[in-house]
């Protein structure tokens, strides 16, 4: 049978397209030869290659690893300080603040018995620390009308989807009161404060005391529903609620991880988490006292409680740790960053000590952390109060006992945080800051030192370049265009200088919880 002619004219060139490939490739891959193949396989199994051509880049994965490696024990340096920070503000609030109200009253009372009529009745501290005393007292009474047996039944009712959105809205609802609410503390304080000789420019401090009060019910009753919810969670029978609930902390990575962090986006993260994980501490005592109050401080069911109480522990760890690392991975960040976290937190507690402080530590671990202890603490108080009943001399004396070893506590917490961030400011090298004027002082001293270095730079460059040295008749003459465009450059030139001097770029000193929330991270 005599072939085609199309199928000799395929033949012929896919007999050249074979020997072209050939030979381009040193004859490695040959139809009719056997040996051309087992040299592909030889070859294929004995080729090599050699990372040290390419050193940077494997030196550089291999930190990556590295890196990621530390950030679990760098993490957990900071969440462990910074976990003491809110503790020594939380019991602030319940040793040293009733103490100095004391104190605060009988000098008020006190001061016009002494005839000292020159002097003032009142320091600014003392009357903040009398502010929050009377805070904390209305939220008390009006928080005895809330009935917390009618809201667990009233959330226990609802189906674990609803209960799951509800606590999802907790959530977010609780970081927007504590990005107000501290605003509204300070705008207390300071209208309370504010010098006499000044212009009224606020609407009274009543009003701004309502708000405060009405501010902190507000918050508690939220924290209150946030810890019945948990509650029903850890007594629900099939547990489905609490699994909800805690993968709604690997959510959190979805959120976080691919997105771009700098330094500063990183501070505030970590000062969210420290915050968010002492408040879930706070709220797991909640719930462990309300259920050893229904089973008669039986200590039997501390044992059920305690594995569930270990797994939302271990789970929110786990989630803080894996998100951080990833972030730092993708950022190109160094575990030695919360080194410096550290060292800025330890900074605000060493300034506040100083007889120049402008603030109080708690007000300033509240800024910087978005932790403000007051509803926390008006929720505790309120459960401790209904669930332990005082009756007796022996069970006042206990109360009196239990009170002053919080007072202890407090004071060696102090101590020993004290003592730990001196050795933290002294190896960041942050000694001499600590000895620098007050932000307003030095803000309005750089201010006009911009305003006079600009002013002079600015004749100085007119007189320099623009006005001309000649004869006395040329300062008669009109300037012409040039000259037009000389001045104009030059105006714009030194506004953006002025612009630059004016906000330089800000440190971890100047950045508190709230300073960023509003930028978008690209």
């Amino acid at each position: 049978m005599k072939a085609s002619p199309q199928h000799d004219a395929a033949t012929t060139i896919l007999h050249i397209v074979i020997s072209v490939v050939c030979n381009d490739f040193g004859n490695v891959f040959c139809v009719s030869a056997d040996l051309s193949l087992f040299r592909f396989i030889t070859t294929e199994l004995t080729r090599g290659y050699f990372l040290e051509h390419n050193e940077a880049k494997y030196t550089e994965r291999r930190e990556k690893v590295y890196t990621c490696l530390r950030i679990p024990k760098e993490l957990e340096k900071l969440m462990t300080f910074g976990f003491f920070l809110c503790l020594d503000t939380f019991l602030y609030v319940f040793t040293l603040l009733p103490l100095r109200v004391i104190l605060a009253l009988l000098r008020l009372v006190t001061v016009p018995c002494c005839g000292l009529s020159g002097s003032r009745l009142l320091q600014p501290a003392q009357v903040c620390d009398v502010l929050k005393g009377f805070i904390m007292v209305l939220c008390y009474s009006m928080m005895g009308y809330v009935d917390y047996a009618m809201m667990y039944h009233l959330i226990r009712g609802q189906s674990v989807i609803k209960l799951y959105i509800i606590y999802n809205m907790l959530e977010v609802a609780d970081r927007l009161f504590s990005s107000f609410g501290q605003d509204i503390l300070d705008a207390l304080y300071w209208t309370a404060t504010e010098p006499k000789e000044k212009k009224r420019a606020h609407i009274g401090v009543i009003p701004h005391f309502l708000m405060a009060v009405l501010y902190v019910f507000l918050h508690a009753i939220l924290i209150m529903v946030q810890a019945t919810t948990l509650n029903v969670a850890f007594n629900s029978h099939n547990k489905s609620l609490l699994t909800i609930m805690m993968s709604n902390n690997f959510v959190e990575i979805k959120g976080s991880v691919f997105k771009k962090f700098e330094k500063n986006n990183l501070f505030q993260m970590s000062n969210s988490d420290i915050k968010e994980r002492f408040t879930n501490y706070i709220l797991l005592l909640i719930v462990c006292l309300r259920n050893m109050e229904q089973f008669s401080w039986n200590p039997d069911h501390f044992w059920v409680l305690f594995p569930d109480v270990v797994m939302v522990i271990a789970s929110e760890v786990a989630v803080d740790v894996v998100k951080h690392a990833f972030i730092t991975k993708f950022n190109d960040i160094s575990a030695d960053v919360y080194g410096e976290y550290r060292a800025s937190l330890a900074f605000d507690l060493v300034s506040s000590r100083q007889k120049n402080a402008y603030t109080d530590y708690s007000d300033s671990v509240s800024r910087r952390m978005g932790f403000i202890p007051l509803p926390l603490a008006l929720l505790l108080i309120r459960v401790v109060t209904s669930s332990v009943k005082i009756q007796g001399s022996l069970s006042f004396m206990c109360v009196l006992l239990f009170y002053l070893g919080m007072i202890t506590l407090k004071v060696l917490n102090s101590i020993v945080l004290l003592g730990t961030s001196c050795t933290f400011v002294k190896e960041a090298n942050m000694e001499e800051k600590l000895f620098e004027p007050p932000p307003s002082a030095a803000s309005k001293e750089s201010q006009s030192v911009s305003l006079n270095t600009s002013g002079s730079a600015l004749w100085k460059h007119i007189t320099s370049t623009v006005l001309p040295k000649s004869d006395s008749d040329t300062f008669l003459t009109t300037p012409d265009g040039d000259d037009d465009d000389k001045i104009i450059n030059a105006d714009t030139g030194l506004e953006e200088e002025g612009l630059k001097q004016r906000t330089p770029k800000k440190d971890l000193l100047e950045i508190d919880r709230f300073t960023i929330c509003g930028n978008r991270i690209d």
